[in-house]
C-alpha cells in the first residue's frame, strides 16, 4: 500500500530569529551525522532582523542511533541558537483520523489517495456524527465510531471522540465535517487540526456558500485548507485554489465544481502536513513545496 518509503529518510524543520552562521551550523551538525542531505530549503522575512526558516530532508544509513544522537545535539545547538525545531522520520507513519458528516467527496479522495500509496499514513479511524460514511469507511476496513452530537450534547460528544483518539492519533482532518469544534477539543491538538473551507476564504463565510455565489454571480469559485483554531474559519492557511466559472452554471453545478476544488485542496495540505513540509508562525504558514 505504502510505496516508495525510505525508512533511512529523515527531515527537519527549523524556526528561529534571523542570525548569520545557522546554515553553516546545521549542516556541519548534519555532516557529523552522516546524513545525505537531499532536500534543502529555506525563507526569511528579512536578511537582517526577520525570522528564519528551514525545511532540510536528509538521508541516514545508521539511521536508528544517528537519529538519536542528532535529536540530543539538536537541542544542545538550541542553546546558541534559539530555534524552535521538529525532527521526524519516514520510519514511523503518521496517524490520521478523519472526521465525517454526510458528504462523501473528500473521504474518498483520502481514501483514494491513502490506498494508492500517494500519501503515506495510517488511518486508525474515522469519526462522525451521521452513520452515512459507515459502510463507506468499513468498507476499506477503517474503524468507523458514530458520535452523535447536538447543542446539549457537544461536550460529552467531543470527549468521547477524544477518549476515541487518546495514544492512537497524531492528527486529524476535518473532511466537511459540519460541526464547530469548542477551543478546549482544539487544545488537544494544536495545529494539527486541518479543516478544508468550501470558499476561498474569507469571501462567502457560513452556510450555503454555493448558493450565495450563484446568487452573486460569481466568476471564480475555490476552497481553503487551513488549521483549526479558537477563531472559526480563521486559522492559518495551508493551501488554496479557485476555479473559473460563468453564467451558464446553475447553484448545483458550482457546487459539483467546488466539491472538485475542496478534495484537491484537502488532499494537498494533508500530504504536505504529512511530509513536515508546514512550519507555522504567528497565523500564517511557511509551505516548502
Amino acid at each position: 500500500m505504502h510505496t516508495g518509503r525510505n525508512d533511512k529518510q529523515a527531515s527537519l524543520l527549523i524556526t528561529c530569529p534571523e542570525k548569520p552562521g545557522i546554515i553553516s551550523a546545521v549542516s556541519n551538525l548534519l555532516l557529523q551525522h552522516k546524513a545525505n542531505i537531499i532536500h534543502f530549503d529555506q525563507h526569511t522575512t528579512d536578511p537582517q532582523s526577520g525570522m528564519f526558516f528551514m525545511r532540510i530532508e536528509f538521508y541516514l544509513e545508521d539511521f536508528d542511533s544517528s537519529f538519536k544522537t542528532l535529536g540530543k545535539n539538536l537541542q544542545l545547538m538550541a542553546q546558541d541558537y534559539p530555534m524552535d525545531w521538529r525532527l521526524s522520520s519516514k520510519k514511523k507513519l503518521k496517524q490520521m483520523a478523519i472526521f465525517v458528516s454526510k458528504a462523501d467527496h473528500c473521504l474518498m479522495e483520502l481514501i483514494y489517495r491513502w490506498k494508492s500509496g500517494e500519501i503515506q499514513v495510517e488511518i486508525p479511524m474515522v469519526i462522525s456524527n451521521h452513520e452515512d460514511l459507515k459502510e463507506v469507511a468499513e468498507g476499506y476496513g477503517i474503524p468507523f465510531y458514530h458520535v452523535p452530537i447536538s447543542p446539549d450534547t457537544k461536550e460529552a460528544a467531543e470527549k468521547k471522540a477524544l477518549e476515541l483518539m487518546e495514544g492512537k492519533v497524531d492528527f486529524i482532518v476535518l473532511a466537511r465535517y459540519m460541526q464547530i469544534l469548542t477551543p478546549e477539543f482544539i487544545a488537544h491538538y494544536p495545529n494539527q487540526i486541518i479543516n478544508i473551507h468550501h470558499s476561498f476564504l474569507p469571501a462567502f463565510i457560513g452556510a450555503n456558500p454555493y448558493a450565495r455565489a450563484f446568487d452573486r454571480g460569481v466568476k471564480l469559485i475555490g476552497a481553503t485548507a487551513h488549521y483549526a483554531t479558537n477563531d472559526l474559519d480563521e486559522g492559518p492557511i495551508i493551501e488554496q485554489d479557485v476555479q473559473r466559472v460563468n453564467h451558464r452554471y446553475t447553484a448545483e453545478g458550482l457546487k459539483v465544481a467546488g466539491r472538485h476544488v475542496e478534495k484537491s485542496v484537502l488532499a494537498k495540505a494533508v500530504s504536505w502536513h504529512i511530509e513536515d513540509r508546514v512550519i507555522v508562525h504567528d497565523n500564517k504558514t511557511i509551505v516548502f513545496t
